[in-house]
């Protein structure tokens, strides 16, 4: 009998997290929890390690780790809790670690995510803004240690069902001619665009197909989401951005699609549920029960398909013209969106200000060529900065 495997989960509170750990606590001979991190929902944390009894805990401040390494010890549990960044790139990287989930939304999710797949780990990639700022950097990592890099995203995971087998051997794909990215449209497909002006915080998080936390909800409403989607594509399946179209598909039943210079066009379809591309990549190349419901066609009845509005989805094209550019430009972009967004949550701004400020700190902020990973952090604390005077020269 194999011994289970062990998995870190960076992000452990969120709503990846959360359905990892489902698809974990379905196969207990399989896999088994070594670490589980957390950054504001504490005492969700605190009842997850009280039911998955991890090696390691990882909370970002000193107070908070005293708080969680008394409570536990109190309950019996011998999890050590350790703290901050050091934390997390200490259990994404522990000799003993088989499967590390990459959850951690944003750029703070970029140092463990790396040092993961610097320690030769199987990389479950949900934090597509760790790909979308180190680009090159973190592929020649991949390469270089040997990790295997397995996307979560449903649009990627999608497509790495649908290309050659030889591409999940590390080949790269022949004969593909396009990739299609779906995208659901989010809230706000058909919503007037002079209402765009006056759309809450809470309208934009309430998506009609899927569960998420607040920050990729807003992405995916102004399709940023599907702008960094783009951009991971490119560089996990080696595509131009010219080769990755992306199409409207409101009922998110498939999850994207792969077109073949011969004519065939393969597509992944299933229920929207984040528990089947998590079971896929944590039991890959084999398969196992997710919990998701079988895919019922004659409830979903039909698939609708549409081009996107860039007058409508501005980000999109933002997304699209940096992936051209390269070099620190996703970084920016991502950088500038990621304050964006928060200002947004916290209604500094109007939901169509995110793309103007997203644009103007790329007209402020010239890519450069990433020759290491601080260029990357240098052009991402930049676009912060420049982003913050945007707000404070022009948010409500």
């Amino acid at each position: 009998m194999t011994m289970p495997q062990q998995v870190t989960v960076l992000g452990a509170t969120g709503s990846i997290g959360l359905s990892t750990l489902d698809v974990i606590a379905r196969h207990p001979q399989r896999y088994q929890v070594f670490a589980l991190t957390g950054f504001s929902r504490l005492a969700e944390l605190e009842a997850l390690c009280l039911r998955f009894k991890p090696r390691y805990a990882v909370v970002p401040q000193s107070s908070a780790a005293q708080a969680l390494q008394s409570a536990l010890q109190v309950a019996g549990l011998a999890t050590r809790v350790l703290v901050g960044e050091a934390g997390l790139c200490e259990v994404a990287s522990h000799p003993e670690v088989d499967a590390v989930m990459a959850a951690i939304v944003g750029a703070a999710g970029l140092p463990p995510t790396l040092a993961a797949v610097e320690a030769g780990k199987k990389v479950l990639l949900a934090n597509k803004e760790a790909l979308v700022m180190s680009g090159a950097l973190f592929m020649q990592a991949v390469r270089r240690s040997g990790a295997v890099l397995l996307p979560i995203d449903s649009e990627h995971n999608a497509i790495f069902q649908c290309l050659p087998g030889d591409y999940a051997r590390g080949l790269a794909p022949v004969g593909v001619r396009r990739i299609l990215l779906t995208a659901s449209g989010g809230p706000f497909r058909q919503t007037p665009l002079e209402e765009l002006q006056r759309v809450t915080p809470e309208q934009a998080c309430a998506h009609p197909n899927w569960s998420m936390g607040r920050k990729i909800s807003v992405d995916s409403a102004s399709m940023m989401n599907k702008g960094l989607e783009l951009i991971e594509a490119c560089w996990l399946f080696a595509a131009k951005p010219a080769q990755v179209e992306v199409v409207i598909h409101p009922q998110s039943v498939i999850h994207s699609l792969v077109d073949y210079v011969d004519g065939s066009v393969l597509a992944q379809l299933g229920n929207p549920d984040m528990r089947t591309p998590i079971s896929h990549a944590l039991a890959w190349p084999e398969r196992i029960d997710s919990g998701v419901a079988p895919l019922d066609l004659f409830a979903v009845a039909r698939l609708d398909f549409q081009a996107p509005d860039e007058q409508r989805f501005p980000c999109l094209r933002l997304a699209r013209q940096v992936a051209e550019i390269g070099g620190t430009a996703p970084a920016v972009l991502n950088a500038a969106n990621e304050i964006a967004v928060q200002a947004f949550l916290e209604r500094r701004i109007r939901f169509p200000q995110i793309a103007s400020i997203i644009e103007d700190v790329l007209n402020l902020e010239p890519a450069v060529e990433v020759e290491s990973l601080d260029s990357v952090l240098l052009a991402d604390a930049s676009a912060r900065a420049y982003a913050e005077q945007w707000l404070q020269r022009n948010g409500r």
